[in-house]
């Protein structure tokens, strides 16, 4: 018996293709968490277009139901810089065209999660996203309706329009129609806006469900986190086609100049000791390099000491103010703080980390510490139990802090980089880097040493309440007693008024009771209570 051996056949897939197929990657797995992951999206991208420009963000997000129950149309108005009108198409209808491609920290890192979301509705609704936009300065509004060529990733317009500005606005305005579960991404999406909210106390929030259901943050201060500047990568962070692509892109025609030109912390002196070492003559063109000799020059410029270390300048931290402001307005706790630790690097990346603490007030008690996660000021609401993050947290002995669970404590814990080490595609927890590591757990072991203070004065002040009342109990009899000791048996004089011997010994109390500030307002208290 014959067979014939079958030919296969080979075809090329366009990024819009491939993330068409594997949408799940970039979070829109099912209805409900495409509800969500529209949300997250749009409104990351509105941030990134208001506080990176020091603009105070004003962001609006609208879900709305449409005559098909599973057909929902999500819209998301910020106050940004606007997109110029001749960038919107590709901006909005070609996957992987983006602002982002730049070595600085942003919420988004690949300019898709927006062009997922559209993709998605086209797929599920068959309706376009429409987009207005008027950038800073512009006289003029700009409306497009746009759907995305799949096959050759592309975008089609389908209408444009312009008008003149009759007040002063900029920014942009996403809506887009897709299949959506709101029942089930409900708990999700408000938890996120509330998130969001916490750590951006300068931003005005307005959120409204389909369910006419609001959720309004108002802006507590004026006051925004640095903006990240872009940067050139640093040595200890490019691999061989990193480098190869720098070569590529370079117009120096001396090897010694590329070095200083293309990477930071690399000075002359640096580049001439560097080349010196390898054997590379400081005038050759990096172009005319071979592979071998690439792989040496890369391979030896991590191991060289001398590079300073990855400046911090593309990182913008929420900052402990900032931290302990956003706590304070979203759990009103009784005692709170914060700190952001200095910069660190891993593998060639600088990174920072941020852990703020809440304990009391209107927080709930838990078994275990609730925990906000937050990745470039992204909230992570997926994967917490794998994540280091909550590893950490939940190794920590808080015993040793005074801290018994059930306890109403909430950790916050930020961390924000040029190069996020996530677990999966998902993007929603953290992997275990052992230099992040150690920043975490020293960061959050001085927040709860902090904590750890104040609980042990407020249980002192708990300790001496507790020693007043009894005391203050017998104040009136023994004062009473003293009274009628001191009444002069022939004239019936008194030579002590009650009601002033019971301030003396208040005072001499107070004295005595040396454990911690004792206030006429808390003796107060005590007789208030007692009476």
């Amino acid at each position: 018996m014959k067979y014939m051996a079958s030919l296969e056949t080979f075809k090329s897939l366009s990024p819009a293709e491939f993330f068409y197929r594997n949408r799940e990657i970039a979070g829109f797995s099912n209805p409900s968490r495409a509800l969500y992951q529209a949300v997250r999206e749009l409104v990351e991208n509105a941030l990134d277009a208001t506080e990176t420009h020091g603009i105070l963000p004003i962001i609006r997000v609208y879900i709305d139901r449409t005559s098909n129950p599973m057909h929902y149309v999500v819209s998301v108005e910020d106050n940004g810089i606007g997109v110029p009108p001749q960038f919107v198409p590709k901006a909005f209808g070609q996957v992987l065209f983006s602002s982002k491609y730049k070595l600085r920290q942003t919420r988004g890192m690949f300019g898709l999660g927006a062009k997922m979301a559209i993709l998605y509705g086209q797929l599920t609704t068959g309706r376009p996203v429409e987009i207005i936009t008027s950038p800073v300065k512009s006289k003029r509004v700009y409306f497009f309706k746009l759907m995305i060529d799949i096959k050759n990733n592309r975008p089609i317009v389908l209408e444009k329009a312009s008008w003149s500005k009759k007040k002063e606005w900029h920014g942009t305005i996403v809506t887009i129609a897709l299949e959506g579960d709101w029942g089930r991404a409900k708990s999700r999406i408000i938890e996120y806006i509330k998130r969001v909210a916490l750590v951006t106390p300068y931003a005005e929030i307005l959120f409204k469900g389909p369910d006419n259901s609001y959720f309004y943050y108002p802006r507590v201060t004026t006051k925004l986190p640095r903006p990240p500047r872009e940067v050139l990568p640093h040595p200890y962070g490019v691999d061989l086609e990193a480098f190869k692509m720098l070569i590529a892109s370079t117009q120096e025609s001396r090897l010694e100049d590329f070095l200083v030109k293309s990477f930071q912390g690399v000075g002359k002196r640096t580049a001439q000791d560097l080349l010196r070492k390898i054997g590379l003559p400081l005038d050759k063109s990096p172009k005319k390099l071979s592979l071998d000799e690439i792989k040496v020059l890369v391979e030896e410029m991590k191991k060289y000491e001398r590079f300073k270390p990855p400046r911090a300048d593309p990182l913008s931290p929420i900052g402990a103010e900032l931290i302990v402001l956003g706590l304070k307005q979203i759990l009103q706790p009784e005692f709170v703080t914060a700190i952001t630790r200095k910069p660190a690097v891993y593998e060639g990346h600088p990174f920072i980390v941020e852990v703020g603490l809440a304990y009391g007030g209107a927080i709930e008690s838990s078994n275990e510490p609730i925990l906000y996660r937050y990745a470039n000021k992204i909230p992570l609401l997926y994967d917490e139990k794998s994540d280091v993050l909550w590893k950490i947290v939940n190794e920590l002995d808080w015993r040793q802090y005074n801290v018994s669970f059930p306890a109403p404590l909430a950790v916050l814990i930020h961390i924000c980089s040029t190069k996020i080490p996530y677990k999966g595609v998902g993007k929603e927890s953290i992997a275990d880097v052992p230099e992040i590591e150690r920043e975490v757990r020293n960061a959050l072991r001085e927040v709860a040493r902090k904590l750890r203070s104040y609980i042990q004065k407020k249980q002192k002040v708990e300790e001496t309440y507790r020693k007043l009342t009894t005391f203050v109990k017998y104040l009136p009899e023994v004062a009473l007693s003293l009274e009628i000791l001191s009444i002069n048996p022939e004239t019936k004089e008194k030579h002590v008024d009650r009601e002033q011997l019971i301030d003396k010994l208040l005072k001499v109390l107070s004295k005595k009771i040396s454990e911690v500030k004792v206030s006429r307002d808390l003796i107060n208290k005590v007789i208030v209570s007692i009476e």
